[in-house]
Parts: C-alpha cells; structure tokens; sequence
C-alpha cells in the first residue's frame, strides 16, 4: 500500500534518512573525546619510536621533563603511558593495580617462554592466579626459602675461594660473580650445578647440551628477552623479522627444549623411584608435587611446567626476563656497580669494612643472619639498587580496561611503564641524585618491598617480583664477604675517577665497560682455608 505524501511536501523515506542520520551526528558529537596525557606529536607508522634512543630509559626522562610526569607516547601501533613521579607511580600498582594487571604480549613471551606459561608474560587469569600462589606459597616461603641457605653459604664459600686462587692479579669481577649467582640458582631450583659440576653432579645423567652451550643458551634466552623487537610495536611488519630476533628465538627455543625435557625427566623418575619415600630437593620438586594436586583450578602440562621452571630460575634472582643481560646476572650486575661505586669512593668502602670489623670480626665470615647488624651494608645496597637500577624502566604494564588516572583518560590496551631511573634520580626527592651517598639510607625508613614508591627496584602490587627476597640475599651476603676478605684496588695505571659509569640499556642495566680490580687478602690465613 502506497503512504500518502507528507504534509512536509517530501517522501518518509526522505524524513527516516534525515531522522537517522541526525541521530548518528547527535551521537557521535555527544561522545566525549578522550582527555589523553600529553605528549609529542606522533610520526605515521612508528609515532614516537624516532625520539627513542639507544638508553631509552634516559631518553624518556628527558621527555618527562618537558611533557611531565605523566605523558603518552606512542611506539608504533600501541600507546604507551610513562609515569616519571612518585605521585604518578603510586597510581599503577597500588590505586589501580588490578586495572593495570595486564601484560603486553611479545613474540619473547610467546616464543621462548612457551606461549607465556610462565609468571611474567602471562595473562592476568587463573593461570598467572596459580603461578602466583605456587610462588607465594611454596617456592619462596620463608620456610624454603632458609632451607636453601646451606646451598647459598656453600657457594658463597667457593667464590671466596676462587677470589683467594686470583689474588694480586687483575680480575674481571663480573664473571666470578656471574658464576656464583648463576651456581646458586641452579643448584636451589635444579638441584644440581649446570656451571662448574662438582664430581657429585657429574655422575648424575649428563644433560644434552654442553656446560659452554649450556651458558651460552643461557646467555642467548635473556638477551633475547630483553631486545625492543620492531614487530611487537608495528605487528604487521612482525613477518618480515627486520632484526632477525624471531629466527634467533626460534632456534633457541629448538636447541633449549631437550634441557628442559631432561630436567623434568630427571626429576620425574626420581619421584618415581623413591615413591612414598620422596622428599622435595629442589624448587622442581616441588612445583612438580604442587601440580599433582587434583583440586587444581588450571592443570599444568609439560609446556607450563617448562615455562614455569625458566621464570623461576630468574625469579630467583630478580624479575624474568632479566636475569642474564648481556651474558651477566641481575646480581652480578649490582654487586658490579656497588663495587665500581666503592672504588671509585674508598672513604665509603673503609667505613664499610669498619663496620665489618666492628661487628664480624676476624674470626669468621659474615652470614645471612648478620645484615640486621650491618645498617652500613645495607645502605650501600639500597643505594646501589638506587642509582643503578636493576630494570631502569619496570616490566611493561597493560591497561585492561579504560581508566582515570591524576585526571586523564587511559584507554584499554595501553602499555604503561614506570621509569623507576627517573623517580630515584629526582631532585624533589634526592638530595644530590646523581652521586653517590649510601649514608642518604642511615636513619631513613625506605625498603625495597614496594611500599616506598621512591624506590622501587622490584616493583610493586600485583605484579611484582615475588622472588626478589633470593636476590636481595645473594647481593648482600656477596657484598659484605667479598669486602670483609679483602682489600680490593684498581689494577696499576687506572685512577677512580677514570673508573665508566656508563651503562647498557636492556630490561636490565650493566655496566658499559665491565669491572676490572685486583683483590687481596685482609684476614689472618686460616679463614681462607675454611672454604676449601
């Protein structure tokens, strides 16, 4: 049936169109545009990647400085929110923790960490939810955390030994205390040395890869997890592998798997040996007894279990992916730093041994229960951990659904870090940021647990290290041995003030030129043959 004509001399049709289409317009105009941070204008396809230099963390503080303390960039096709404050930083991991509880998927959480079955890369879920509690609860209890300290005093024992073996020469520091961390690790998650076995380790089933390959995957799956990959940025140039990283994970990953196949095996059969009789001896042990538990809101397969043991061999230093940065350990990286720091300051390394003396004496070794007594260790520590930080820009955050922060809109799927190497070398809050002053933490209530936002070298809230009590342990008890025994110079030639303090950007910061120094024995002779 035909509709009359309107008494607006036009169609319905006509009338509809119109109708709809003032409808969209009203809809569209009606939409608040977001109020985004603020930040630098953006380039097409690589938006602000172009501002980024080779020390990033550096070159987004300088930004910070001119757009404030919480801006927006733009990496390629993703939005990322930098906060540079401590005012801004309490914001994502306390305030809106669970909003930003997200992690960004990279193709080194997808590749090398088994589709992201660890604890880092993971998504916020029943599986992260069961990482975590397996961590909490189990592999960093306080009470198996001091059922390792055997492990950790028997290797510290072997390091003071091999400085001892050295002693007058020059040393390349980083390697002794690459081996020590990575020794101790490796024995409390694995139960065995994988660096270095002793003759116990070598009658135990051989692993498939060499111990030189063995170090050298090692080497190869932290710096791989610490590279800027063009494709997580821009993923539909993801294919094309500009800097050749996907090939390299790849191959990693084909030339890594049997280790942890052998490690699982090994341990499974031990299980299956010893049946009823079984007592965990190693942090395998005890995830594969965890995931026995039928009552278990996630099951885990093989592939988790591997994902899981690689993130707890690093969690047990600091934060995955960061364990090894360029062939170095998290710690050995701090205790590098605080060593070069000292010799550049011998005034701060004497009253640390001063204290030493005062307190340990020369009748034995310090041991983990003496860093209450050692207020002057400590602060050196923190103070270290400070103005090198372990991760310079915190493991990258995601938005999980829109948010208000200090007054701005932050949309889902934004990536959010906190530039912890700008809030601890702030002014406002730092006297002298730049030097070197351990007596700032005399007297002044600030940890490392993520409760002072000033400084923050483990995270805070949801996602934080939740190992990071292991690492603390191992630079501490390092520290205050290798300074009790021995006086440690600069090899002949080299002045302090020519000591670099220049450093190398990846989730981790070692130093640029690597520590070179010359140790030699303070304390009476038969203390050294204790570690024999």
């Amino acid at each position: 049936m035909e509709l009359p004509p309107s008494p607006w001399g036009v169609t319905y049709s006509a009338i509809l169109t119109i109708f709809l289409a003032l409808t969209v317009i009203a809809f569209i105009s009606g939409r608040r545009r977001p109020n985004l941070p603020p930040g630098p204008r953006q380039w097409p396809i690589i938006g602000n990647l172009n501002l980024i230099g080779a020390l990033p963390h550096r070159s987004i503080k300088k930004l910070s400085q001119k757009y404030g303390p919480l801006m927006q960039l733009q990496f390629g096709s993703f939005p990322v929110v930098v906060g540079s404050s401590v005012s801004i930083a309490r914001l994502f991991p306390k305030t809106h923790d669970l909003a930003f509880a997200g992690r960004p998927n990279t193709s080194s959480g997808e590749i090398t960490a088994y589709n992201r079955c660890g604890i880092t890369w993971s998504i916020y879920g029943p599986h992260w939810r069961l990482a975590r509690k397996m961590c909490a609860s189990e592999l960093f209890s306080p009470r198996r955390f001091d059922s390792f300290e055997h492990i950790r005093s028997a290797e510290l024992r072997g390091l003071l030994r091999r400085l001892f073996d050295a002693a007058g020469e020059p040393l390349l520091l980083k390697d002794y205390f690459s081996i020590h961390s990575f020794n101790v690790i490796s024995r409390m998650v694995l139960g065995r040395r994988y660096l270095d076995p002793t003759d116990e380790d070598q009658l135990k089933p051989p692993p498939p890869v060499s111990e030189e390959e063995f170090k050298r995957l090692m080497d190869e799956l932290f710096i791989l997890n610490g590279v800027l990959n063009f494709g997580d940025f821009i993923p539909w140039l993801n294919f094309l592998d500009l800097q050749g990283y996907i090939r390299r994970m790849k191959a990693l990953t084909v030339n890594f798997d049997p280790f942890f196949e052998h490690v699982l095996d090994e341990h499974i059969s031990l299980r299956v040996k010893e049946r009823v009789n079984f007592s965990p001896n190693d942090m395998v042990d005890v995830l594969l007894q965890f995931a026995e538990d039928p009552s278990l809101e996630v099951k885990l397969d093989k592939n988790s279990l591997k994902g899981l043991i690689q993130n707890i061999i690093a969690y047990s230093e600091f934060l995955f992916p960061d364990l090894i940065a360029g062939g170095t350990e998290t710690s050995a990286v701090t205790v590098e730093w605080a060593m070069s720091e000292l010799l550049r300051k011998p005034q701060i390394m004497k009253k640390a041994t001063e204290e030493l003396d005062s307190v340990i004496g020369e009748e034995r070794w310090v041991e983990e229960k003496d860093a209450q007594d050692l207020p002057y260790i400590e602060a050196i520590v923190k103070e270290t951990l400070r103005l090198h930080p372990v991760v310079p820009l915190l493991i990258p955050r995601q938005a999980r659904e829109d948010v208000v922060v200090d007054g701005y809109d932050i949309l889902a799927g934004t990536r959010v870090l906190v530039n912890t190497f700008a809030i601890q070398r702030d002014t406002t809050i730092w006297e002298d940021p730049d030097e070197f002053l351990p007596e700032r933490f005399l007297g002044r209530d600030v940890d490392v647990k993520g409760h002072h936002f000033e400084l923050l070298p483990f995270g805070s809230g949801r996602r934080m290290c939740p190992g990071y009590t292991v690492g603390l342990r191992v630079i501490q008890s390092s520290l205050a041995n290798i300074l009790h025994g021995f006086n440690w110079r600069l090899p002949d030639g080299i002045k302090a003030e020519e000591l670099s303090t220049e450093e190398i950007f990846g989730l981790t910061m070692p130093k640029k030129v690597p520590l070179v120094a010359v140790a030699e024995p303070r304390l009476p002779p038969q203390m050294y043959r204790i570690c024999y």
